[in-house]
C-alpha cells in the first residue's frame, strides 16, 4: 500500500468532503501516520471510512469524525487540551500537534500501553498518558479543549466544569439509533452554551450514565 497516497486521499475525499477545511487541522491529519495507530489485523482498513476494532471492546473513530472533533474544538496554540478515551492515541497524536499541551486518559491500562508505543511514531507528538476513569471521583483538572470520544447516553456537566473560560467541549450524546454530536463553550463561572453539530453513532464510555429505560 502507498500509504502516503492513502493518507492524502482519506483527507481529500472524506475529510474535506465533510466540510473540514481547517488548514492547521488538514495538516495534522496528514502528518500522522494513521496507519501505524490500527491494530495490525485491520491496518488494511486504516483509510477506511469506519470505526476500526482496537481492542478491550472499543473502536477507533472513522477519519471525518476525527477531523470534525479536531476543527469543532477551534484549537490555538496556546490551548490546553483532554481527550477523554486514548484509544489508539492517534487523535491525541492529532492535537498536540495543535495544541501547547495535551493530556490523554484512558479507562484500559492495554490501550494507554499500546498508544504510548504508537505515540513513539510521531516525535514531534507530546502527549501526556493516564489510566483512569473518567468518572472517578477524582478531579479531571481545567483545560481549554475537551474532547470526549465516546458517547454519554445522558449528558453529564462534569466535563464542561472543567473548561476554562472560553473553554470548549466536544461530545456525543444519547443512544443509537441516532446521537447528537455538540459543542459546548463557556461563557463564564456559571454558564455555558451548546450548539448542535451534527448525527453520529459512536461506543459509550464505560461508566457512563445509562439513560432511563421505559417503565411499564
Amino acid at each position: 500500500m502507498d500509504t502516503l497516497a492513502a493518507r492524502r486521499q482519506m483527507v481529500d475525499q472524506q475529510i474535506r468532503t465533510w466540510e473540514v477545511l481547517d488548514p492547521r487541522v488538514l495538516d495534522a491529519l496528514s502528518a500522522v501516520p494513521r496507519e501505524l495507530f490500527v491494530p495490525a489485523s485491520y491496518r488494511e482498513l486504516a483509510f477506511a471510512d469506519a470505526q476500526i476494532p482496537i481492542g478491550c471492546g472499543e473502536s477507533m473513530l472513522a477519519p471525518n469524525i476525527q477531523g470534525r472533533i479536531l476543527q469543532s474544538l477551534g484549537v490555538n496554540r496556546e490551548d490546553r487540551a483532554l481527550e477523554v478515551g486514548t484509544g489508539t492515541g492517534y487523535l491525541s497524536a492529532c492535537l498536540s500537534l495543535l495544541c501547547a499541551s495535551t493530556r490523554s486518559i484512558e479507562i484500559h491500562p492495554e490501550l494507554t500501553a499500546s498508544a504510548k508505543a504508537n505515540l513513539r511514531e510521531v516525535p514531534d507528538a507530546h502527549v501526556q498518558l493516564e489510566t483512569r476513569d473518567a468518572f472517578s471521583g477524582a478531579p479531571l483538572g481545567d483545560y481549554d479543549v475537551i474532547a470526549v470520544t465516546g458517547s454519554l447516553p445522558v449528558y453529564d456537566a462534569r466535563f464542561e466544569r472543567s473548561l476554562s473560560i472560553g473553554g470548549r467541549l466536544f461530545v456525543v450524546i444519547g443512544t443509537a439509533p441516532i446521537m447528537e454530536a455538540m459543542l459546548v463553550r463557556r461563557v463564564d463561572h456559571a454558564e455555558w452554551t451548546r450548539e448542535s453539530l451534527f448525527e453520529t453513532v459512536i461506543d459509550p464510555l464505560i461508566n457512563a450514565t445509562a439513560a432511563q429505560g421505559f417503565v411499564f
